[in-house]
């Protein structure tokens, strides 16, 4: 008669080997929702199915007030918003449970660059939504309650609440929510600024600005560039599930940009040689596809061709303390800030060099002497940049890595860095160019599409 001992040994291993039968299938249906291990592929899972780890409830403030808190700070308010958050936010079934009040579910951690999945369940009259980087909202309500027609209900969940009206993204482009009981899937994209939301696999917003009115109406500052996600709540039960978080890199966020939009695009860079350009080339190398201005050398190298309206897309990338410059309808001689339309600075905004010691007119993205852009927005120094320049008439915007950071008219600037008039800045056309300044700053992927006029 077997030995007991050996009698369990013998039934491990038989039910070890029928679990090695089971499909891979089968036992992914063993897996609860919401824990993570099903995951999809490049996501990580940021509930983990059992508990609010990495979750606490916060109030609603502009996300740059805490940014500028200290580490301390930031820790103290972090710990005192965890010892409240079980009064209004709760876990069943792999589910994050709110009854409709208290404040919102926030993200420990800051995201920039992102793709979000995440489940909802919501009652009649509910109203809800996901705040992006602190900031409302992707819009969750009744579809079906008559008295919000007048603000939009009709047009269903999923868009841009806060933007303007009339805006891209306000209202979604389709009816997409799911009768209620059921759960609802948003998949959100976000690069920047530039926004996109599908909603049970519709799209109904594709790939618009994100609008920092709630908090910068009267600042007019856009989006800020990292902040956490916020599940918002009021006015009647919410369930959440299933909550996965791709981060972007770099080179992942920059290819969406580029590939957005790209109709009419023409390469004025081939990259290779500077074949179709102009100026002092030796003072420019190309380097891997792109072209580097040598280190202690610079002038500006600019397109044969002449541009009136257009917009132009490239990528570049600042050694640290790194200074150059786009030129804008370019005449050909002379200092391009002064004698083209403008120079837009390429700088390394942070570097000990530079950061708060020049005139805010100076920094990157500005219309050098003539308009401030907003600061915040650039990579990592020696990471790729992608920025979009639109020119027409006497307007210039610039949108650096899915963010608008300047949006001007010239034609209506009297006041000039050290008072000294730019006469170029009326120029109707002109050379599009690089102005190096001694620095290896380089560029690749250079395009522009020709606007009518």
């Amino acid at each position: 008669m077997p030995h007991p001992q050996n009698q369990m040994t013998t039934m491990r291993v038989l039910i070890s080997r029928s679990l090695l039968c089971i499909p891979t299938l089968c036992l992914l249906t063993l897996i609860p929702h919401g824990l993570g291990q099903d995951a999809p592929a490049g996501f990580t899972a940021i509930f983990n199915g059992s508990d609010l780890s990495g979750w606490a409830a916060m109030k609603t403030e502009d996300p740059r007030k805490p940014a500028g808190l200290t580490s301390e700070q930031r820790a103290a308010a972090w710990d005192q918003a965890k010892k409240t958050t079980g009064k209004f936010w709760r876990v069943e079934d792999n589910q994050i449970i709110n009854e409709g009040n208290g404040p919102y579910l926030t993200t420990q951690k800051h995201y920039r660059d992102f793709e979000l999945l995440i489940e909802y369940k919501t009652v009649a009259k509910a109203d809800s939504g996901v705040y992006l980087k602190g900031t409302p909202q992707v819009q969750i309500w009744d579809y079906t309650d008559e008295k919000k027609f007048g603000i939009g209900a009709d047009k269903g969940s999923g868009g841009l609440y806060n933007n303007s009206k009339g805006a891209p993204g306000k209202d979604p482009l389709v009816l997409a929510d799911k009768p209620f009981g059921q759960w609802n899937k948003f998949r959100i994209q976000q690069i920047g600024s530039r926004t996109s939301v599908w909603l049970n696999e519709k799209l109904v917003v594709d790939h618009v600005l994100m609008e920092n009115r709630h908090w910068g109406k009267k600042s007019k500052l856009p989006l800020i560039a990292t902040g956490p996600i916020q599940l918002q709540t009021h006015g009647g039960q919410i369930c959440w599930r299933n909550i996965y978080i791709k981060e972007f890199t770099t080179a992942e966020a920059n290819k969406i940009l580029a590939s957005r939009n790209s109709q009419g695009f023409a390469s004025i860079f081939n990259g290779r040689n500077l074949e179709g350009w102009k100026g002092p080339l030796d003072n420019y190398e190309i380097l891997d596809g792109a072209i580097r201005c040598k280190a202690g050398k610079g002038g500006t190298i600019h397109t044969d061709e002449e541009f009136t309206d257009f917009v132009a897309r490239l990528e570049f990338k600042l050694p640290p303390g790194g200074n150059n410059g786009l030129a804008i309808r370019y005449p050909g001689t002379g200092d391009t800030a002064y004698k083209g339309m403008c120079e837009l600075q390429v700088l390394d905004n942070e570097h000990e060099k530079f950061a708060n010691k020049l005139d805010e007119r100076q920094y990157h993205g500005s219309a050098y002497g003539m308009a401030a852009a907003h600061r915040g927005y650039h990579r990592p120094t020696g990471e790729w940049n992608f920025q979009e320049v639109t020119v027409k008439g006497s307007t210039i915007k610039v949108e650096l890595n899915g963010t608008i950071i300047l949006n001007t008219d010239l034609s209506k600037i009297t006041d000039y860095m050290a008072n000294r008039p730019h006469p170029g800045k009326d120029n109707e056309s002109g050379y599009f160019g690089l102005a190096g300044h001694n620095d290896p700053v380089e560029y690749r992927n250079l395009s522009i599409k020709k606007l009518d006029n």
